[in-house]
């Protein structure tokens, strides 16, 4: 419930999905002869040019098929993805800015989000007049960018599916199941909590705890759920109606779904993502390691284990960044991160975790104390991948 990102600084963008340029204005941005256009089809992958000069590069997309399409940027191999933009249903548009580098690449539009897609070689060239190209920092930073927004919104995806699959257990009175659902659906709105909590109207809604309530505050969410879902903690608790169960659940799919369809046109700058690595764990610190987040249920390891899973994944798409500016430092995150893992591989169960009421004093200060030994180098990530 502690907010890291402010919404006012996350980058709100007109069509489906882009990432940060590096240029002032992303508009004009795709070397000399401005954007290069993309018609996809059930079909085709029709590009309005095979080549452009080094630097930051637009990629207009419009959909003419049928089906929802992607459109991807990769590298030489096919395998390593430079810049994507998902989601364009038909009769839409979707735009995509990259920094790339002097070299082969390969276009991809993927009709039905499925395969290999229509893919054609893509070749960047140097500059013309004599400019520079992009440094290898830009590009680096180009990278980073487009991964980490990809994979936010995949999680935010994720998070959408497999709460509707809970929300569909629990109002039907299925509570063996929804209990079993109810940390797995949660686990993709913690590996991205700073970027969900930066929604100040939303995040109240739907991850408020009952200690959190102010005076007033109608309770709705995720923990209005779990409560009702794992009562014996409370000392007296009368069990809500179906009628109140479908209402929770409704109000909490659609709050979700909200979150997720802003998520989608959202940018992060590096300062962001770092920061998000780093405000992850102060959530492991102040809420998780405590056992204050699953107050009914105990099921905090997965969710500490999903923000560190979202702290790593922020900090791996810095690191090439960070290699090169201060690789001391990546070398110790990168352990730090290690040994966490190994601790938290302890106490599976499964394919989920053990609950944190069966782990004994001392296992909690191990973590706390990984947790601890983490956040310290780890403050520093932000000041350290900046230029």
């Amino acid at each position: 419930m502690r907010s890291v990102l402010p919404v006012a600084a996350l980058v709100a963008v007109p069509l489906l999905a882009a990432c940060t340029s590096n240029t002032t204005d992303p508009g004009t941005a795709a070397g000399a002869g401005g954007p290069i256009t993309v018609t996809a089809s059930d079909e085709s992958c029709d590009l309005s040019a095979a080549s452009a000069p080094a630097g930051n590069l637009t990629f207009d997309v419009t959909n003419n098929g049928s089906k929802v399409t992607e459109f991807y940027l990769y590298s030489a191999d096919g395998k390593r993805i430079v810049g994507e933009v998902e989601n364009i249903g038909p009769g839409l548009q979707g735009k995509l800015i990259v920094t790339a580098g002097r070299g082969s690449y390969e276009t991809s539009c993927r009709p039905g989000m499925a395969g290999r897609g229509i893919r054609a070689d893509f070749t960047v060239t140097e500059p013309a007049g004599g400019k520079k190209g992009p440094s290898e920092d830009a590009v680096l930073i180009s990278r980073a960018q487009n991964r980490y927004r990809v994979w936010v919104q995949k999680q935010a995806d994720v998070l959408v599916a497999r709460t509707k699959q809970f929300v569909t257990a629990y109002r039907s009175g299925k509570d063996a199941r929804a209990r079993a659902l109810y940390p797995v659906a949660r686990t993709p709105w913690e590996a991205i909590e700073t970027v969900a909590e930066s929604f100040g109207d939303l995040d109240p809604k739907t991850d408020a705890r009952e200690a959190d309530l102010t005076q007033g505050q109608k309770w709705t969410g995720w923990h209005r759920i779990e409560k009702d879902l794992w009562p014996q903690r409370a000392k007296s608790y009368r069990p809500l109606t179906m009628k109140q169960r479908a209402f929770y659940a409704d109000d909490l799919l659609r709050n979700v779904t909200t979150v997720r369809n802003r998520i989608r046109s959202l940018t992060f700058t590096t300062d962001q993502i770092a920061n998000g690595s780093s405000g992850l764990m102060e959530e492991v610190a102040t809420g998780k390691v405590t056992g204050e987040e699953e107050y009914w249920s105990h099921t905090d390891l997965w969710d500490f284990a999903a923000n560190v899973k979202g702290a790593k994944v922020a900090f791996e798409d810095v690191k090439p960044i960070l290699d090169k500016r201060d690789p001391a430092l990546a070398k110790t995150l990168t352990h730090r991160f290690a040994q966490i893992d190994h601790l938290l591989a302890q106490h599976r169960d499964g394919t989920g975790y053990v609950l944190y009421t069966e782990l004994s004093k001392a296992q909690i200060k191990r973590l706390a104390d990984a947790v601890n030994a983490l956040s310290e180098p780890l403050s520093h990530l932000t000041a350290a991948v900046l230029p």
